[in-house]
């Protein structure tokens, strides 16, 4: 489906894929709320309240289902000003979301898009977000700290995303897009599983058996190729002998040479053996 959106490539497809997985609505609202720019302020002398007020919206698995969860809870207080303010969320910003939504929402109608939800089923959601980013994934190599995938590149979780002291750190994940800083902090992150990537990134991302080391994996291939080896040995030998069994069968056996013996009658011969007795001439006198 070629549709045409004024948002980033990468967040037009993902709001595409959504139309297919019966979760646009909810992808809708997240794309809207990355459009605009940080929808949470810390201020001065405030920090700790802001943070801890920030903390109840996180969705460990997602700041993409953290984003949406903001988005909700603003809707189930009828978009109320006073509400973000309570929260430390700006104002100005969720407004500006409010329109972008809509604005996209009418585009998705004119194209004839199929506008639906996933309920509680947040696990498309993510599933969906990885189809769009799967080329920005990163792979768990320490307490926080992550590595790219493609390129190698060290990257680590923000202080601000909902997985960076949770309790929870998926081996995999996505990101919307890199900041320097004093480091490369990844920002919107979301946790994905090894094998949508391999099914969604085919071109950059294979499956290895799991809790197995490269040398483990080479070790085992080995193994399996030896055996393969010594069956199609044990499979020719046994051809062999089949072959043998088969030509031996074929062949008739060769009549027994007869070896006369002197005074021995032989088999279709004359009783007595020799040849016929002659009765002696008889000579006149």
């Amino acid at each position: 489906m070629m549709v045409e959106f004024p948002l980033d490539p990468a967040l037009s497809k993902v709001l595409i894929v959504a139309c297919d997985t019966a979760c646009s609505a909810e992808v809708l609202s997240i794309v809207s709320m990355l459009s605009v720019p940080s929808i949470f302020y810390r201020p001065k002398g405030r920090e700790e309240e802001s943070d801890q007020a920030r903390e109840k919206f996180a969705v460990p698995e997602s700041d993409h289902l953290t984003y949406l969860n903001v988005f909700l809870q603003w809707k189930r207080a009828a978009y109320a000003t006073s509400w973000c303010n309570e929260h430390f969320v700006h104002a100005k910003a969720m407004r500006k979301v409010r329109e972008v939504r809509a604005q996209l929402k009418d585009i998705m109608v004119q194209q004839r898009m199929s506008m639906a939800s996933c309920g509680s089923d947040w696990d498309v959601v993510r599933k969906c977000i990885c189809s769009a980013y799967f080329h920005q994934a990163a792979k768990l190599k320490g307490i926080g700290e992550y590595v790219n995938i493609r390129t190698g590149m060290p990257c680590h979780l923000h202080p601000t995303s909902a997985l960076f002291g949770m309790g929870f750190t998926p081996d995999y994940i996505v990101y919307h897009e890199l900041i320097m800083t004093t480091k490369e902090y990844m920002q919107c992150v979301t946790a994905v599983e090894g094998e949508w990537l391999a099914e969604l990134g085919p071109m950059f991302y294979s499956v290895k058996h799991a809790g197995k080391s490269r040398q483990e994996n080479r070790k085992r291939a080995k193994q399996e190729l030896t055996a393969m080896e010594a069956e199609m040995v044990e499979a020719q030998e046994e051809l062999k002998v089949r072959r043998q069994e088969s030509e031996r069968r074929a062949v008739p056996p060769s009549p027994r040479a007869l070896i006369c013996t002197p005074g021995r009658r032989q088999p279709g011969s004359p009783a007595g053996g020799a040849s016929p007795r002659r009765t002696p001439a008889r000579f006149g006198l």
